[in-house]
């Protein structure tokens, strides 16, 4: 929210500003959707897979993304109370702790994605070995190396996020990364139906391919509704940095509440994307809800 007082002047651009309550509606709304896939899989030792565990990278990532939003905004508004300086240092390595967080959610949201697609080319081209390649145990080892490597990351970029040299190869690793699945899941869509052709005379392959092709059509959503709710604030951060004063920039900052906004939702949106996808979530969540009443 950076928009210095020049780029305010040169701009006929108000700030949309989106009510506090419609914030913390979304972002609770968000985190436990999330908590309700985590229980779920954990409850269901059919969803014991390396793709449910993914998936719960995931809806783990999407819960820090919302849990952000509400701790920034709780502090903004204890900013406007007085409770809080915007220039202190405890202020300020409160500010870097809430940056490490948003970077952890994007990181951890990419890479799961990225693991994710993975888990979906193995599963179409290697079928018949995919039990033996992709295992419970490699697939927490793959976990673990991630949010490894998403914490750290996330703690140095926060450190020197005032440096140019760190601003860009964050910004770039975005576009780099959604390249990347895209033309990994493009591939599996080109291929898919010469690979049918070979392991036809199986008797289920039909119904495995259908399947397997389920799940990359699933996989095409999420990384869909991940570009529309993160992209805007990624480009927002690019902006930011390299034009504050811009007027055009500074035109596009004036929505930074909209598209942190997005960010929430999209929280909301992967679990409807779960349930709606995944039959044996959605009869999950049928017997959770049932026990509970």
């Amino acid at each position: 929210e950076n928009i210095s007082d020049l780029s305010l002047n040169i701009t006929d651009c108000t700030q949309v500003v989106v009510p506090e309550e419609v914030f913390f509606t979304v972002a609770v709304a968000g985190i436990l959707e999330n908590l309700l896939v985590l229980l779920a899989v954990v409850r269901n030792k059919n969803l014991h897979l390396p793709m449910y565990f993914f998936i719960c990278s995931l809806a783990v990532s999407d819960m820090l993304g919302s849990l952000y939003k509400t701790l920034e905004n709780i502090f903004i508004i204890l900013c406007k109370m007085g409770y809080l300086t915007r220039r202190g240092d405890f202020e300020k390595k409160l500010d870097d702790a809430m940056d490490s967080m948003f970077i952890l959610s994007l990181l951890g949201s990419i890479f799961s994605l990225l693991a994710i697609a993975a888990d979906r080319y193995i599963t179409i081209f290697y079928a018949l070995r995919y039990h033996n390649i992709m295992t419970l145990r490699r697939a927490l080892v793959i976990l673990a190396i991630i949010w490894t490597f998403c914490a750290g990351s996330s703690i140095a970029i926060a450190l020197f996020s005032h440096e140019v040299a760190t601003v860009i190869p964050f910004t770039i690793l975005f576009p780099l990364m959604m390249f990347f699945i895209l033309c990994l899941y493009v591939h599996m869509f080109l291929l898919a139906r010469s690979h049918a052709k070979n392991i036809a005379s199986l008797p289920t392959s039909t119904a495995h391919q259908r399947t397997n092709m389920k799940g990359a059509i699933t996989l095409t959503v999420f990384l869909g509704v991940f570009l529309c709710c993160w992209a805007p604030f990624v480009l927002h951060i690019l902006l930011a940095r390299f034009c504050p004063h811009n007027p055009y920039c500074a035109c596009y900052m004036s929505v930074f509440h909209i598209n942190g906004t997005l960010i929430m939702c999209n929280a909301i949106i992967n679990p409807m994307i779960f349930a709606f996808r995944s039959p044996e979530l959605r009869n999950t969540f049928k017997k959770m809800f049932c026990c509970a009443r």
